[in-house]
């Protein structure tokens, strides 16, 4: 699902491609929750990622962390 943007159509294929602005709150919501609590996604920061695993990490521990999955930060 992604809305109207047209560079979309040359790195989404056709058949996987829905374009629908009703759908992308999901998507918007979960960046608006990375934004909030990973510093690392802000924009205008000194805080970013020189790791990808390291910005794959940060993600799961804040999705673990939120599903109740992880213990050690309660």
């Amino acid at each position: 699902m992604t809305d109207y943007w047209k560079p979309y159509k040359s790195f989404v294929p056709k058949n996987k491609h829905i374009k629908s602005k009703a759908q992308t709150y999901t998507v918007e919501g979960y960046n608006s929750l990375f934004r909030h609590f990973l510093a690392r996604f802000r924009r205008k920061s000194k805080c970013y990622s020189k790791s990808q695993k390291m910005l794959e990490y940060s993600v799961k521990l804040l999705i673990m962390k939120r599903n109740g999955l992880l213990d050690i930060l309660s």
